[in-house]
């Protein structure tokens, strides 16, 4: 059996999940999704007066963008909830979010250590060690399947001064161990290869148990540019809020 039909045969299409439609087709974001967006960043940009926008603020504006609830989650994959469906949400830096073709998606920590008791470290064969990894995910991502038919990942490129924004989604799923082979780079950090391809896929970190999954970016993108606008100044900010020093309470002193 090729690895071709070994996938194909563990992803078998499920009624229950295809009579539950998400919200929108994949990477066909509501039509006004990108004006709020860009509204949300322009605004971000003007309270803040620099192109920062960390991972937190992304779910939120994300969820704001699309009628959604924000629920910051502890596993990273389930952030952004709309009905039956759930979103993880990544942001990524990029001098040319435009010319960019794969992202390199910090996925959550995998620790053999706690999950399996298995304290060997880099003294492990590569593809048990790899097979575990793996594992962890798959036995998150089956975790949250069971409360949402359909479950993605929202990922924000960004450029420095937020000027130019990438926006895309895929299916967030299991993987395989069969597919892959794993072996231990030169700074003995455990890397996944998709065996079919011999694509680099996966990054392991034993020194923090940091996952990563490389993915690529698909032609059926949202590219979002920018006009920065001036910093808003804060004197007068305050001033039309009508602020005076009633509205703060001082507890205790110094001086």
């Amino acid at each position: 059996m090729t690895d071709k039909n070994k996938k194909e045969i563990n992803s078998p299409r499920l009624r229950t999940v295809d009579k539950v439609r998400p919200p929108f087709p994949l990477n066909e974001f509501p039509r006004d999704f990108g004006y709020r967006l860009g509204r949300e960043i322009v605004y971000l940009l003007a309270t803040k007066g620099k192109g920062v926008l960390e991972g937190p603020e992304w779910e939120e504006i994300f969820a704001n963008c699309i009628g959604a609830e924000w629920k910051p989650s502890n596993v990273g994959l389930d952030d952004v909830i709309l009905s039956a469906c759930a979103w993880g949400a990544k942001t990524v830096k990029s001098p040319n979010p435009i010319r960019q073709t794969q992202v390199r998606l910090i996925s959550g920590r995998n620790a053999p250590a706690y999950s399996f008791r298995d304290s060997k470290g880099t003294n492990v064969n590569p593809n048990t060690r790899g097979e575990q990894v793996l594992c962890i995910w798959n036995e998150r991502v089956s975790a949250i399947r069971e409360k949402y038919k359909h479950l993605r990942t929202v990922v924000l490129i960004k450029s420095d001064d937020l000027s130019e924004l990438v926006v895309f989604e895929f299916e967030t799923v299991r993987y395989e161990p069969d597919l892959f082979s794993w072996r231990w780079n030169a700074r003995k950090n455990l890397e996944g290869f998709v065996k079919s391809a011999g694509e680099h896929k996966f990054t392991w970190q034993p020194h923090g148990s940091q996952f990563t999954i490389i993915e690529h970016i698909p032609p059926k993108n949202l590219l979002i540019k920018l006009k920065s606008p001036q910093k808003l100044d804060k004197d007068v900010i305050l001033r039309n809020l009508g602020f005076n020093n009633a509205w703060v309470k001082v507890l205790r002193r110094n001086d």
